[in-house]
């Protein structure tokens, strides 16, 4: 049953993620314009980045405050 759930919400996890990943690159797109695609991607790769550190770091403070011990 802990894999199924485990399963289930990485799945959850994914399609969320493809719908920020459309999101946030509409933003850059916005922004940036497509004209400087490389830029684009840069700054796409950068804020997804950013995002993946600080998300982490507050699930692992979470984590620890829970005693839940995460490997590496």
């Amino acid at each position: 049953m802990e894999t199924i759930l485990g399963l289930i919400t990485t799945a959850f996890a994914f399609v969320a993620g493809l719908a920020w990943n459309e999101a946030i690159q509409a933003l850059i797109q916005q922004f940036v314009g497509t004209g400087s695609a490389l830029t684009s991607l840069f700054t796409y790769a950068i804020i997804v980045t950013v995002i993946a550190v600080i998300v982490t770091v507050i699930l692992a403070r979470f984590a620890a405050k829970m005693g839940i011990e995460l490997n590496e």
